[in-house]
């Protein structure tokens, strides 16, 4: 039994409790990672997974055998590239997420460079308005815009989004130009609301004690960041959004800002990633490359 690669095994059946899910994530048939890590329960003599048909949890010898482990293997790892300064030399899978816009608009056009700087590196992206959940998906660090909830997660600040006011031409030649908030009562907003069902609050606009919330017409309401930007520009309302999402759009016309004196909160942008001692170096690099790329676009 190679005790490292059935500790990697291990670690991964531990985050995504489930031995299926790891080993679609790893390439592997579930029967050989099920085979090498009840090698490794034998070895150890010590149970270390509570299997049932929908979960797979770890007992108190396993969580204790989980943290020890998680060190070691990053010990290692980072062992293995401590006098390499190569770029082929880094190698791995890494998987993150962000929101849609960032993806599209910021990482993607740069994207083409830090892989071909790091050949050895394979990248999941993943992109949606769905939070993922970091541990149980096997995610290396995401991206998120929006105030943090308390996860457990380590989170580096990255700075804030301008939000800004916009509305597509054929929307303002039919309604006009709003000038103040009092406007917005015969206007309409597309709302955007993650959950269907809640009825967004309004339009925000920020105040040195908080955010005011005006209330506008609209009937249209979304769960997506796409088709909030679709609507925009097909002249059914206001959004307000934050401005690297439609860079492109305001530069050709399709779209144009408005009321820029009376704008939403920034959102912050933040990068987190699981809480471990050591990161490999892939992931570390990952982190900087990010931060660097994202840097021309917060405040």
């Amino acid at each position: 039994m190679d005790k490292i690669h059935a500790m990697q095994l291990f670690i991964r059946v531990a985050e995504l409790e489930s031995f299926s899910r790891a080993a679609e994530t790893l390439g592997l048939p579930k029967g050989s990672v099920s085979r090498q890590i009840q090698a490794l329960e034998n070895h150890l003599g010590s149970r270390l997974l509570h299997r049932t048909t929908r979960r797979v949890l770890l007992t108190q010898d396993g969580m204790v055998y989980f943290e020890r482990a998680k060190d070691l293997l990053s010990n290692l790892e980072e062992l293995d590239s401590l006098f390499q300064t190569d770029p082929s030399s880094v190698s791995g899978r890494l998987r993150v997420d962000m929101p849609v816009a960032i993806a599209r608009n910021v990482v993607i056009p740069r994207l083409p460079d830090f892989l071909q700087h790091y050949p050895g590196i394979e990248l999941e992206l993943s992109s949606s308005d769905r939070l993922v959940d970091v541990i149980r998906e096997g995610f290396d660090c995401v991206v998120r815009v929006g105030a943090l909830k308390d996860s457990g997660l380590i989170a580096r600040p990255l700075g804030k989004l301008t939000v800004i006011n916009c509305a597509s031409p054929s929307y303002l030649a039919r309604f006009g130009y709003p000038e103040s908030l009092e406007d917005l009562s015969s206007h309409a907003l597309v709302h955007y609301a993650v959950n269907l069902g809640v009825r967004p609050q309004g339009f925000e606009v920020a105040r040195d004690n908080g955010s005011q919330w005006v209330k506008t017409g609209g009937v249209l309401t979304v769960n997506s960041t796409e088709t909030y930007h679709a609507a925009c520009l097909a002249g059914l309302g206001i959004i307000q959004v934050p401005r690297v999402g439609v860079r492109e759009a305001l530069h050709g016309g399709k779209l144009i800002e408005i009321l820029p004196q009376y704008r939403a909160e920034p959102m912050p942008v933040s990068l987190l990633y699981p809480h471990r001692r050591n990161l490999s170096r892939r992931v570390h690099l990952l982190m900087e490359w990010l931060t660097e790329v994202l840097r021309d676009y917060v405040d």
